[in-house]
């Protein structure tokens, strides 16, 4: 009897293996070695400015895995794809640590890819990358040392729970498009991905434009639809309610020269409708957010590359709303000894806009050691 269950222990154990020989495993890891050497001294609770992307103390290093990827990718047949990715972030503090510091992962994707549903367009469903910032992240090619604008300051997420629509306009692939129609996260959180707590969508397209095979534009529109909100009471007339959803409209532009330099541009425009109350109570505006990057890579070798970027990000550009702009440079040299693995020493540097009350704060600076690795 033993016999037998080991034998069909072995059989079963082929063909998981079968199974798993039809896909393909993959990943990439990356971290720093990291040493804040400026900070206001007032830098800390809440006297720190507003949006900071580089936080901690002022002379705080430290070792930290900032990602790490696990993907299989499998092909069912020639029509049907599927990915599985799951992610983890090793720094401190971060939703991958558990109360005792221990590392946890969650589902980074998890769709189903129907191939050429129609001509030239396929067919996407689940957990997937939103059409916000897919293409300029590939086009900046540095996520190791940063996310781009709109992912790090959460103006969309980077992943979706819905059916998506991606594919040409025009057969040679200069025009195409990207169609999204996802979950929201509820009322409480406008730019979550995965609960479905209410009635309301988001809605996405992006298009881009190829002219040559250097240069690409892309054009997003985002509607986050949310409940009504209660307008401001005006004295005799009925109870009424107000739009309360959000409207981003972003154009990227890149030209890349491959091997020898990467250059490109991005900004967005966010508008909550009637997302704060005047502050002499006659009633309520939108809120409007701006962002703007521009990122240069050049390639001094095959081994050496020397990158360069700078964001404006400003969350209510209401000339009453002071002191919430912020400054975001990034400066470094990539050294690639091998095709899958790169050291990036770096720094960061922050600046802050003054607030109302004439208070300033001095720049943040960090300098990292960035390495980044894939396995295949």
């Amino acid at each position: 009897m033993r016999k037998i269950a080991l034998l069909a222990l072995c059989v079963a154990m082929f063909d998981i293996a079968g199974a798993f020989a039809q896909g393909k495993f993959s990943g990439y890891m990356f971290g720093d070695y990291f040493y804040n050497v400026a900070r206001d001294t007032t830098f800390k609770g809440a006297n720190a400015p507003k949006n900071a992307a580089v936080g901690g103390q002022k002379d705080l290093q430290a070792f930290q895995l900032r990602r790490i990827y696990f993907t299989y990718d499998n092909d069912i047949s020639e029509s049907f794809t599927t990915r599985f990715r799951l992610e983890s972030d090793a720094t401190a503090g971060s939703k991958e640590t558990d109360a005792n510091g221990k590392v946890t992962v969650f589902v980074k994707d998890a769709y189903l890819t129907w191939k050429n549903v129609f001509q030239g367009s396929n067919l996407i469903f689940g957990f997937q990358p939103s059409s916000a910032f897919d293409i300029s992240e590939t086009a900046w090619s540095y996520r190791s040392l940063e996310k781009t604008i709109m992912d790090l300051r959460g103006i969309i997420p980077s992943r979706v729970l819905g059916i998506s629509l991606k594919g040409k306009i025009v057969e040679s692939g200069m025009v195409n498009y990207w169609l999204t129609f996802a979950n929201n996260s509820g009322t409480a959180a406008p730019n979550g991905t995965v609960a479905n707590t209410d009635k309301y969508k988001r809605y996405s397209l992006n298009l881009q434009i190829m002219p040559t095979k250097e240069f690409q534009v892309t054009l997003l529109g985002d509607y986050l639809a949310r409940p009504s909100v209660n307008a401001f009471p005006v004295s005799g007339a009925p109870p009424s309610t107000v739009g309360n959803g959000v409207l981003t409209a972003a154009l990227f532009a890149g030209y890349n020269v491959k091997d020898e330099f990467n250059v490109g541009v991005e900004g967005f425009l966010r508008s909550l409708a009637n997302g704060q109350r005047n502050s002499d109570t006659t009633g309520l505006t939108s809120v409007s957010t701006i962002g703007l990057t521009a990122f240069g890579e050049v390639n001094v070798s095959p081994e050496l590359v020397i990158i360069a970027r700078y964001d404006y990000y400003d969350p209510n550009s209401d000339s009453r709303a002071k002191g919430d702009g912020v400054n975001y440079i990034i400066a470094g040299l990539a050294y690639k000894p091998n095709k899958n693995v790169q050291i990036i020493p770096n720094v960061q540097v922050e600046t802050y806009e003054k607030l109302a009350s004439g208070r300033t704060y001095d720049p943040s600076v960090t300098g990292r050691v960035t390495f980044y690795y894939t396995f295949l």
